[in-house]
């Protein structure tokens, strides 16, 4: 095999060989292909696409690349989530933690942001202390005694997959539905847990900008779950405007905290709890309330825990930028569209992700907003509050909000997208 003939195969439009996709991604994770070299084949994939059984192969191949992990030794049923990204998207942090609280063992491997979404670990790192890298012991115990951890997949977990999904985020092949499913189903797979809930985002802020691309990402996803004996569900839902009031990662964390407080956004508060009865429905635990958790504090209780069983104090004060920019509604009436794309951008720009995959990220920055479509706003009032602590980014970041909103004459009817659109098991 060498890697010219792959790349080619695939440029060409061809189908790659169960032989040439085993050996391409062992060769990547061992060193012999170079990174040049798997971009161009990312970039050739997420050009031409992949059949099926291409698909089913690659995930394949990455699971081989590593180790698999087991949890039949835990009392309690495992339930994962996964979301394709979002802007604003905070929903695992408290989600984790109420399933936990209903009785479900949640092993949440996350991953940091790619391109202008955020990501959980990124976010979660803010808290002093917290430690997203976990041996597996250190994950089997935080799970068995807190029911829920959540962090980085070890080096010995789809290992192939770790270093794809950083290349991936700084050469513009994201996007690519193959790669996105492989990548996601590579490490559940891979991570052992007994049941898979996915939470697939569609609109101008995700990933997957229409519902018939998001279908098929979600129906590629739900069979290469079902078929490895893992009970797998999607719910496509709506990423047209941000997710609750902040993108950014302290910010976010302080959100996620008021939502276990029993406050937060409607509609965090909202996809929360129907992710959350989707994955207790799928572990088979079918007598449990997530809503009565959520406002009884045994959510709050289990996040507590949780985050000091990796490092990290609850009580300690967030980061906070040391700048802040406001951005005023230009006239009075209803506020009719915010796009999630253009403020995922602004967060990005303003220093809450990166542009290449050594790049840090600054724990404060980000977009808070003030107004969700469908409210009414004053001219002069404050609609978004932009966070670093590099003001010479705030120029930046508002050529990417020039046009990201739109006010229409007070009156003017508004009709929300609800935000789960489909589901697809």
């Amino acid at each position: 095999m060498d890697v010219i003939s792959v790349i080619r195969t695939k440029r060409d439009r061809g189908e790659l060989s169960p032989e040439q996709i085993d050996w391409v991604i062992d060769a990547y994770t061992r060193g012999v292909v170079a990174d040049e070299q798997m971009s161009a084949l990312a970039m050739a994939i997420l050009l031409n696409g992949m059949n099926r059984t291409e698909i089913a192969r690659w995930t394949a191949a990455m699971i081989a690349s590593g180790e698999r992990m087991n949890f039949d030794s835990l009392s309690r049923p495992t339930a994962d989530k996964h979301s394709t990204g979002g802007v604003g998207d905070k929903i695992t942090l408290p989600l984790a933690p109420l399933v936990a609280a209903c009785g479900a063992a949640v092993p949440q491997l996350s991953g940091r942001g790619l391109g202008h979404t955020g990501g959980t670990l990124d976010k979660l790192e803010s808290i002093p202390g917290w430690r997203a890298l976990l041996s597996n012991e250190e994950m089997l115990n935080v799970l068995d005694t807190t029911g829920a951890v959540i962090c980085a997949a070890g080096d010995g977990l789809a290992p192939a997959d770790k270093k794809l999904y950083a290349l991936r985020d700084v050469t513009g092949t994201v996007e690519a539905i193959p790669l996105i499913a492989s990548s996601i189903m590579s490490k559940k797979i891979a991570e052992g847990t007994g049941s898979l809930v996915l939470d697939v985002k569609v609109g101008t802020g995700a990933f997957m900008k229409t519902i018939e691309d998001a279908r098929e990402l979600a129906s590629t996803m739900v069979a290469l779950g079902t078929d490895s004996g893992v009970k797998t569900v999607a719910l496509l839902t709506d990423m047209s405007t941000p997710l609750g009031l902040t993108a950014g990662n302290a910010l976010e964390v302080r959100e996620s905290v008021e939502v276990l407080a029993g406050g937060g956004p409607s509609d965090v508060v909202e996809l929360t709890i129907a992710l959350a009865r989707e994955m207790l429905d799928a572990a088979g635990i079918k007598d449990a309330d997530p809503a009565k958790a959520l406002a009884d504090g045994s959510a709050m209780d289990v996040w507590r825990r949780m985050i000091a069983a990796q490092g990290g104090d609850p009580d300690a004060a967030l980061p906070v930028a040391r700048e802040q920019h406001v951005v005023t509604a230009p006239s009075s009436g209803v506020l009719t569209r915010l796009d999630a794309y253009d403020i995922g951008v602004a967060a990005w720009r303003l220093g809450a992700g990166r542009a290449r995959k050594e790049d840090p990220v600054q724990a404060g920055a980000g977009v808070e907003l003030h107004a969700k479509p469908g409210d009414t706003v004053t001219a002069g009032q404050p609609l978004l509050t932009l966070h670093t602590d590099t003001p010479e980014k705030f120029a930046y970041a508002l050529e990417s909000l020039a046009s990201s909103y739109d006010v229409a004459p007070a009156g003017t009817a508004f009709s929300a997208t609800p935000i789960v659109r489909e589901r697809i098991a």
